[in-house]
């Protein structure tokens, strides 16, 4: 099963990207009722995705990446190929789409 790390540090989070040719970060808020909602949802489509490593962000515990990446809101769901982002989604995610979404780029890379 392919599952999120916790990533707390913004070394974590650099190497984790910069290490891993398919990397998706899930970046979360606390008190956030979507981030929470949509995080188990979210878990299940990456499953079919074996290939890309996945962590978790608590944007709350990092302020200086919010704004390093433009974080607004949350939750943003990024995901990175070769250390370059290819895919962010934000907020209100329509799950499906997202899905598509991460399968076509999965299917160039993996």
């Amino acid at each position: 099963m392919n599952s999120f790390t916790t990533l707390q540090t913004e070394t974590e989070i650099h190497q984790f990207i910069d290490n891993n040719p398919l990397s998706f970060v899930y970046i979360s808020k606390n008190n956030c009722s979507v981030c929470h909602s949509l995080y188990p949802q979210i878990q299940s489509v990456m499953q079919e995705f074996p290939n890309i490593r996945l962590g978790y962000i608590v944007i709350d515990e990092l302020p200086s990446l919010a704004g390093q990446w433009s974080i607004y809101t949350a939750p943003v769901l990024i995901l990175f190929v070769d250390g370059k982002e290819y895919l962010r989604e934000a907020r209100f995610v329509p799950v499906e789409s997202f899905r598509e979404k991460v399968e076509r780029i999965y299917q160039n890379y993996a």
